[in-house]
């Protein structure tokens, strides 16, 4: 795909994952409709504990059906719940995930720092796009990342291990991968996905607790059995079901936005390249960030795809299988850099980087 096809690609995957977050939330608020407040039904609820106001106590723990609950409060709290979650992450997004990192501007009386702020007004000169903050991590390790919703307003982060480690060809190289996912619109969708996936990981985390206490709750309010089955066994298939979507959705979602970080790692190396007509940069650079084993402490997993490489420590990038396919958050970094040695029409170790 060309930029515009790229940057129209990322728009409706950005609008399909928020309207997938939306459906979910719709699904968790069904689900506590139904099997805690009886809407639409005269069945006492799973947890036996919600819907008593429309049902009439026959015997201690037993109900007689009195009416459903004709009300969705569960689907109407989560579908405002969504709404305000989607609009946080979208607007707040970028703040989030460096409050996260706890990163702060790039202090233009730093000589390195100053450098780095320099690199990264060049690199937007080459891409044609207004310059981002640079901001920097706390962290020895190396490793960056770019953040925001729009070119207008976005991020380029760098750790301390990476200014420090870098020359300034290097550091050009890194900058302008981050700068490929800027302009390619990567930052909008992969910052929307961090915060969402936050978000879905409390809902869970909460639905789940909630659901194990008010099924503890039915147990001891429970006399013969008779109402552990909540309407026979279609209804507990369901609650299974509704259960196991809810404990297993952050890593459905992580695993989502693992594969959407995979495919865009490729054109953002090849997009800095472009940008600084010197792929051997780029190749050093990700030499040495796959030699840094160690991880980036300051960089939490909801974050981990919008680095140029896995916060987890390079050798997660090195395991190979269906199941380090699935979970890693980049392609295999000698994969990477055997793309961008191709670019360079050399192959072997790469050659030495001039210094500063």
């Amino acid at each position: 795909m060309n930029i515009y096809e790229q940057q129209a690609s990322n728009r409706r995957t950005t609008v399909l994952i928020m309207a997938a977050f939306a459906a979910f939330f719709l699904v968790i608020g069904l689900g506590f409709d139904y099997f805690y407040f009886n809407f639409g039904r005269d069945l006492p609820s799973i947890g036996g504990l919600a819907g008593t106001a429309y049902q009439e106590t026959v015997a201690p723990g037993q109900y007689r059906g009195g009416g459903g609950n004709n009300v969705p409060f569960g689907t109407i709290l989560a579908l405002i719940v969504s709404a305000g979650l989607m609009l946080n992450s979208y607007f707040n997004g970028a703040r989030m995930v460096l409050r996260s990192t706890m990163a702060r501007r790039a202090d233009p009386l730093n000589e390195r720092e100053k450098q780095f702020i320099n690199v990264v007004t060049e690199m937007a000169t080459a891409s044609g796009l207004p310059a981002p903050a640079a901001y920097i991590v706390p962290d020895q390790d190396l490793n960056a990342f770019a953040t925001g919703t729009s070119p207008a307003n976005s991020v380029v982060a760098v750790t301390e291990g990476l200014l420090a480690s870098l020359n300034r060809e290097e550091l050009q190289a890194v900058v302008a991968h981050e700068m490929g996912h800027v302009r390619n619109y990567d930052i909008r969708l992969m910052t929307v996905v961090a915060a969402l996936m936050g978000a879905i990981a409390l809902l869970s985390d909460f639905a789940g607790r909630s659901s194990r206490y008010r099924t503890r709750s039915a147990y001891r309010g429970s006399s013969g059995g008779s109402d552990r089955r909540s309407g026979g066994g279609g209804a507990a298939l369901l609650f299974l079901l509704w259960i196991v979507l809810v404990l297993l959705a952050p890593l459905i979602s992580r695993i989502l936005a693992m594969a959407i970080s995979r495919q865009r790692e490729f054109l953002a190396d090849a997009t800095g390249a472009e940008l600084t007509r010197n792929p051997e940069g780029l190749i050093s650079a990700l030499e040495k960030i796959r030699a840094a084993v160690m991880p980036t402490n300051a960089v939490n997993n909801g974050v981990a795809h919008m680095c140029i490489a896995d916060p987890r420590g390079s050798l997660i990038e090195e395991k190979s299988g269906f199941a380090a396919d699935l979970l890693a958050t980049h392609p295999p970094m000698e994969k990477r850099i055997l793309a961008l040695k191709a670019m360079a029409y050399r192959a072997g170790n790469p050659a030495p980087v001039r210094g500063m």
